[in-house]
């Protein structure tokens, strides 16, 4: 349930892919106090323009049942803007993070909803 899509101005190789989506993965499970076989991670590179200027840059998008709120969406932050720098070398104020809380009768899976 918890999802982080991540869209990136850098291209990606599939091993660096597959490393960025799970330790983003980890990173979430652990921050939102989510187990990891909910955790759903996207990843897209896409052209992106941030403050008049291409080059590296990324917006993410967080969305989860519960578990989001001041301190863990800092957390957060903080966290998957560590990941990117390290992963992908995007500074920090090259990203964009949105968070949102979503009720558990609107996300389904499995045939059914949370709720």
């Amino acid at each position: 349930m918890p999802y982080l899509k991540v869209e990136t101005s850098m291209a990606l190789a599939d091993e660096v892919r597959e490393h960025l989506m799970k330790s983003l993965s980890t990173v979430v499970s652990e921050t939102i106090g989510k187990p990891e076989k909910y955790v759903m991670i996207a990843l897209d590179s896409t052209p992106l323009m941030m403050g008049g200027r291409s080059g590296e840059a990324a917006f993410a998008e967080v969305r989860s049942i519960g578990g989001l709120g001041g301190n863990v969406n800092t957390q957060l932050s903080r966290r998957v803007c560590e990941i990117l720098g390290e992963t992908l070398g995007i500074k920090g104020d090259r990203v964009y993070l949105n968070f949102r809380e979503v009720e558990a009768w609107d996300w389904g899976w499995n045939g059914g909803t949370f709720g």
